[in-house]
């Protein structure tokens, strides 16, 4: 349950091929200008050892800016689990419409991967965090490397357009954190659509962990004081170092999940004062 798996005696062509004929679509996640950004993509053929995607983006959003060499990651939903992996891209050709002849978007041309990990659907449900804890986050707008933030003592501080807030669940694809304060997240300058940075210790003495992620939406909760951040977590897939930190992740949500229930339990076998 808390780690990535390779399925067994399924060549890497054979998944990818099974996804172009049923037109799975997925999503590719990248840097550019040191940031996360994902796009939309469908798998479009294999063939001498590459594999072609397309953009199914409009033309009203944001075109991909992506350049040769560069490492990218795929992922996509396909029956039993999430399927991810990384790759490189080889080139960049045009694309014609078969119905109109027209030139369209363009090809993007991959390496075939080595291999394709799957995680199981059930660390992608969401997993409150245990009442008995206290997951605080900071999240702030930077960069997605992750690596100079290990290194501060006290990200707080160092970080400027950062706020700071309570992690009230969380799975291997997002998590929901509530912010004091709406004003806060307002001087910080966060919006919905905005890939941002965030920081939090899972349970006590472990590890920060640190993740790039995307805001879907920011909503008042129901007292009106403070916001609801929904984040997507985004460039996992795009690196060995980053599967490492989503087989973290994934066993984190199982953590979250055992003491949840142990919890629950506890609650049902405690005993019924006798009224006096």
């Amino acid at each position: 349950m808390n780690e990535l798996m390779t399925p067994r005696g399924v060549a890497p062509e054979k998944i990818l091929q099974t996804v172009i004929d049923i037109k799975v679509p997925a999503i590719m996640s990248y840097l550019s200008r040191d940031k996360w950004h994902v796009a939309k993509v469908l798998l479009t053929n294999l063939a001498d050892d590459r594999l072609s995607v397309e953009s199914t983006a409009s033309r009203k959003q944001r075109p991909i800016n992506i350049q040769v060499n560069q490492p990218v990651g795929i992922s996509f939903k396909y029956e039993y689990g999430k399927f991810v992996f990384d790759t490189t891209v080889i080139a960049l050709e045009p694309s014609v419409d078969p119905e109109t002849n027209r030139e369209r978007g363009g090809t993007i041309v991959l390496a075939i991967p080595d291999k394709i990990d799957v995680v199981q659907r059930r660390s992608y449900f969401r997993v409150n965090v245990p009442a008995s804890l206290n997951v605080k986050v900071l999240l702030w707008r930077r960069s997605g490397k992750r690596e100079e933030v290990k290194q501060m003592k006290d990200p707080a501080n160092e970080i400027h357009n950062c706020c700071q807030g309570r992690l009230t669940d969380i799975s291997a694809g997002g998590a929901q954190v509530i912010v004091p304060h709406q004003n806060d997240a307002g001087k910080a300058g966060f919006k919905k659509g905005q890939f941002i940075s965030m920081r939090f210790t899972p349970l006590p003495y472990e590890i920060p962990l640190v993740l790039s992620a995307q805001i879907r939406n920011v909503l008042p909760t129901a007292d009106g004081k403070n916001a609801s951040f929904g984040l997507q977590i985004v460039g996992l897939e795009a690196s060995s170092e980053g599967r490492q930190v989503l087989t973290r992740l994934i066993g984190i949500v199982e953590k979250y999940y055992q003491i949840n229930q142990t919890e629950a339990k506890k609650q049902v076998t405690q005993p019924v004062p006798n009224p006096k």
